[in-house]
């Protein structure tokens, strides 16, 4: 081993380890605040497989937020081509059913449409860790390939990292304020700060196939980002349940098959992966080249805690799930979303560093629902099993004549039938939970809570999303105007920036915006809407959504969630806004 002759560490406010969508989200973001940063990575290029693909709502939000939205649509499957997702035996074979997803269906499509300015996209990972990443670099960003992190330490001012150079084979020092541990399922900052981690990895073995083929004549006619396809005599309890993923239409795919966890994982042969794809396909005279393959776990482990000192972790590092609901990238993306304006904020000297025990606080609880959700879907799927009569029998001729069974008349096959639409529709708890991704609510000490409970939901809370201003939540989507522009009420707020909306008689609040961004040292914008206001409620969507009367006011973080709100015009407008920064900020006497 060798030695770095320089002599002293590398220097910056924050250190990344990784750069995938966590690292490389956080690294776009504090460049954007204009806070310097080094991503550190020990591999030598970004991901080379597509990996996480589904970019939900919230995600987009971000990615709008931070100015890459229209690259990301640019490169993603759009929503049309997504959800028509078909249960099968095989591409070329019988379908069992089908499921509108990703809110395809036209009830759910309206409720996806007035949620957000965005729209929810296939991106795979491949694709969207270059564009956030080169925008982070183009805004400032170092960025250092082939550079393995290797341990840490802390003292009351910042964190020691000490790298190797994987080229070079040295190792150096990096000084940061902060440090961010993206680095992974393996995470070792996570390891090495002591997050205190719930459930288990290993769960259940899995194999990732990419390959290349052109599928158009199984799937144009039914566009879906996955094929579900269903067979017997499979090595793990004579069932398997196989994924023909679509990465890009309608000729670059990825399989996901299952093997037994217990057991060793397969050897991953290109005649193994080809006798996989053409199992799940259906019909061997389609030609297609395997591009890659391998092996990977099942997890359900999640931190309870996301930080220790001045070392923070996101993303994988310390929520660890199946693929399932498709919440792995975008919530890693959050994660960066909720950490990096409060960084920000106390590294400026604007807010005090309590503000960023809030992140544990906020966050942790996100993770731990979405590594839930993502296992309970898994489980969800045996209910197809029991209604096609797979679960009685381990002989596969007779699940075959099982599954025949349904196509003959009587009663019993009629209920058969019925109970495996339901089952089916059962998954609408993978596929369409709107509200399990935009109604994270955050209760912490950066939301100043107006002494109202939370809100109920009236429809199924996890499928349903419920916009609301309650604090702690997110900002409602409305369109409001402004001459012949359109524009989002999230489009007022984010860039850093808190965010105040009022209505007509609200001015002073306008005034008392002003006035304490000079006083705090934050940027803190003021808009009204409505007549003769900066922006016009044109279709009125935000009266009704805003919960606050005219001359009332919504106070917005930086994230486009709702830090404080107050009905009515109050006496002092100036000492309640402020009374409320300074919470949020944690600087409150």
């Amino acid at each position: 081993m060798t030695t770095s002759r320089d002599s002293g560490p590398v220097e910056t406010d924050v250190l990344i380890v990784g750069s995938g969508p966590a690292g490389g989200a956080a690294a776009l973001l504090l460049s954007t605040y204009g806070v310097p940063n080094i991503v550190v990575t020990k591999y030598g290029r970004l991901a080379d497989t597509p990996r996480a693909h589904i970019t939900n709502q919230r995600t987009m939000e971000v990615l709008r937020d931070v100015g890459i939205e229209q690259q990301v649509v640019a490169q993603a499957t759009p929503q049309r081509l997504m959800g028509q997702t078909p249960f099968c035996t095989s591409l070329a074979g019988e379908e069992f059913g089908r499921l509108h997803t990703w809110y395809t269906h036209p009830a759910r499509q309206a409720d996806h449409d007035l949620a957000s300015p965005t729209a929810i996209c296939d991106m795979p990972q491949h694709l969207m860790e270059p564009v956030l990443v080169d925008a982070a670099v183009a805004r400032g960003t170092r960025l250092r390939y082939d550079t393995e992190y290797l341990s840490l330490v802390q003292d009351a001012d910042g964190v020691t990292a000490t790298v190797r150079d994987r080229l070079r084979g040295d190792e150096y020092q990096i000084r940061a304020r902060y440090l961010i541990g993206a680095d992974g399922g393996r995470s070792r900052v996570a390891e090495d700060i002591g997050l205190p981690m719930v459930g288990r990895m290993g769960v259940a073995g899995s194999i990732n196939i990419v390959f290349e083929a052109d599928l158009s004549r199984y799937v144009a006619h039914r566009p879906s980002t996955l094929y579900w396809v269903l067979q017997t005599g499979a090595d793990v309890g004579g069932i398997g349940m196989g994924l023909v993923r679509c990465v890009r239409p309608w000729n670059e795919w990825l399989i996901v098959w299952g093997y037994d966890i217990d057991g060793p994982p397969p050897d991953l042969t290109e005649e193994y992966a080809r006798q996989v794809a053409y199992r799940l396909i259906g019909d061997e005279s389609i030609p297609l080249r395997i591009t890659s393959s391998s092996a990977w776990t099942v997890n359900h482990l999640y931190a309870e805690r996301y930080h220790s000192g001045r070392v923070f972790c996101a993303g994988d590092a310390v929520h660890r799930h199946p693929p399932s609901n498709g919440l792995g990238s975008n919530t890693s993306i959050q994660d960066a979303y909720n950490l990096a304006w409060k960084l920000k904020l106390v590294l400026s000297g604007a807010a005090d560093p309590r503000l960023l025990e809030s992140y544990s606080a906020e966050r942790a609880p996100v993770g731990r629902q979405i590594v839930d959700r993502a296992n309970r879907s898994i489980g969800e799927t045996g209910r197809i099993f029991q209604a096609l009569g797979l679960l009685s029998t381990e002989d596969p001729e007779q699940m075959r004549a099982n599954m025949a069974a349904r196509t003959r008349a009587g009663a019993a096959f009629e209920t058969q039938r019925r109970e495996l639409r339901e089952a089916i529709a059962v998954k609408d708890y993978e596929f369409n939970t709107h509200g399990v991704e935009l109604d994270q609510r955050y209760v912490s000490g950066a939301v100043l809570s107006d002494g109202t409970p939370p809100p109920v939901n009236p429809r199924d809370a996890e499928l349903y999303h419920h916009p609301t201003t309650w604090p702690g939540a997110k900002v409602p989507h409305a369109w409001l105007g402004r001459g012949t522009e359109a524009v989002s009420t999230l489009d007022l707020g984010g860039r850093g920036r808190f965010a105040v909306l009022t209505g007509v008689g609200g001015r002073p609040w306008l005034a008392a915006a002003t006035a304490l961004a000079a006083d705090l040292g934050v940027d803190v914008v003021g808009h009204l809407i409505g007549p003769g206001g900066d922006y016009e409620d044109r279709y009125g969507d935000w009266a009704r959504l805003r919960e606050v009367e005219d001359t009332g006011c919504v106070l917005l973080r930086p994230d486009n969630y709702v830090g404080w709100r107050c009905v009515r015009l109050p006496a002092d407008p100036r000492q309640a806004l402020g009374a409320a920064l300074r919470h949020v900020l944690s600087v409150d006497s």
